[in-house]
């Protein structure tokens, strides 16, 4: 909010004005009534594992984050770039594989991730689009600098808490809302349901049929998947809606069976086909793969796209976007360790108490390191995990991220944010909603913005340069 200097930014000098002006009472009332609201309309997500299986809410904060115009366009063109590269590179490593015959990115690399798909290989994506919903997770360092934290190219979640925090914020504090001008997020449910149509199949109708596959009730984002569901007008449905004949797919109706034309999936490759991958799954459909290799089914996103959001991938991208695009990549990434590397996992394993240490397949928080925060116990029986299977991890500075206000049990302080920011690709491109989700990491000092730890989020307005 002030650059880390004395005076506010010009883009948060209203929000200032309103956080000097408002009695804190009045702050706690709304972050109330942003908590009631919130579990009347359902939101809340499980998290695995959990012993007493409790469904909880995401923290919302009431203190709203803000970009300026120019900056977030700096960012939009890094995010499209980046994932026209992440595309391009799908498409070349189930395709003629250049880069791998360039040495640029280690055949074991690809050949050896549990997320690359031996079924896709030599398919093409309809347009070439494998990844049609990215989700790219940024953090910021200084005044210019953002570094890509990671990518999401299975099935990014999130979304939801997107427009549900810009409703939330207009219905509870309409006056702070109305004195900005704010981009629009609310149009982000249109977008997707227009690249999603837009990459049906050549012998779908005239207005391709959307459905929205879900594994179910119990799944810990199915809040997630309803919401969009409604908000897309399709239909949501479970693996066992749907049925495959002929190679083409059909849901159950009241009407009877109907075709589907595009299917926005939410279950991991794994679970997607019991005849193509495991074979206990019954979350997915039986023959779902031969009629998406028929061309009689679109899935968004493609199946094996989650070699690209690997960990140890990752650290590749600056090549894979100059190897594709032949232009250096706009947004970098973090520095990174690669732990198969003898000399970085020597290094790493001499520094662990200064590092971050992340498994390479990892996700929500979980089996990481944070080597300033832990323990001498707890570093030693992760140096040994290290030693055991260093192929698994890779390790990154613990960078000093930049805090937004947030109002929290003790008042207006400022907690470490990062944002994620999500990229629609269909036919005719990609699109950025302004803004996406920052999430907040609620705990003084945490360096941990992840729901399953405890993290929350606040709206995100990308508005005019003053």
């Amino acid at each position: 909010m002030t650059g880390g200097g004395a005076d506010v930014r010009t883009i948060y000098a209203r929000v200032d004005e309103w956080l000097r002006g408002t009695p804190p009472d009045l702050l706690a009332a709304r972050r109330t009534q942003a908590e009631l609201l919130f579990r009347r309309i359902g939101i809340t997500f499980a998290v695995y594992g959990d012993k007493d299986a409790a469904e909880r809410l995401i923290p919302f904060d009431i203190i709203p984050r803000v970009i300026g115009q120019r900056e977030w366009s700096r960012l939009e063109k890094g995010l499209i770039q980046r994932v026209k590269a992440i595309n391009a590179f799908l498409c070349d490593i189930y395709g003629p594989r250049e880069i791998l015959r360039a040495g640029l990115v280690p055949a074991d690399l690809v050949y050896r991730n549990p997320h690359f798909r031996p079924e896709m290989a030599g398919r093409r994506a309809p347009h070439d689009v494998w990844v049609h919903i990215a989700g790219i997770d940024l953090v910021r360092t200084g005044e210019d600098d953002f570094y890509v934290l990671e990518d999401n190219a299975r099935t990014p979640s999130g979304v939801s808490y997107m427009l549900e925090n810009r409703d939330v914020m207009m219905r509870l504090l309409p006056d702070l809302v109305s004195s900005h001008r704010i981009a629009p997020v609310e149009n982000y449910t249109d977008l997707l349901l227009n690249c999603l149509r837009s990459v049906a199949p050549p012998s779908a109708s005239r207005e391709p049929v959307v459905a929205l596959l879900t594994p179910g009730l119990f799944n810990s984002a199915y809040y997630e998947h309803s919401f969009l569901a409604d908000r897309l007008g399709v239909e949501l449905v479970e693996g066992h809606d749907l049925s495959v004949r002929d190679g083409v797919v059909y849901m159950r109706t009241t009407q009877g069976p109907r075709r589907v034309d595009v299917i926005y999936r939410r279950i991991d490759d794994d679970f997607l086909d019991p005849l193509a991958f495991r074979p206990d799954s019954v979350l997915g459909v039986p023959g779902l793969l031969e009629a998406y290799q028929a061309g009689n089914v679109t899935l968004a996103n493609a199946v094996g796209t989650g070699v690209a959001d690997d960990k140890a991938m990752y650290t590749y991208m600056p090549e894979i976007v100059r190897f594709y695009l032949g232009e250096d990549a706009l947004l970098q990434n973090v520095p990174t360790w690669r732990c198969r590397e003898p000399d970085s996992l020597a290094y790493v394993r001499a520094h662990l108490g200064e590092l971050v240490v992340k498994e390479v397949n990892g996700s929500g928080g979980y089996g990481m390191l944070v080597g300033p925060h832990a323990s001498r116990e707890e570093i030693a029986a992760f140096d040994k995990k290290l030693q055991a299977a260093p192929d698994n991890y890779i390790a990154q500075p613990t960078l000093s991220l930049s805090t937004c206000p947030a109002f929290v049990e003790e008042g207006v302080a400022p907690r470490h944010v990062d944002l994620r920011p999500f990229v629609l690709t269909g036919a005719e491109g990609s699109r950025v909603v302004p803004g996406g989700l920052t999430r907040v990491a609620m705990r003084e000092g945490s360096l941990v913005v992840n729901s399953s730890q405890g993290g929350g989020t606040k709206d995100t307005w990308v508005i005019e340069d003053a």
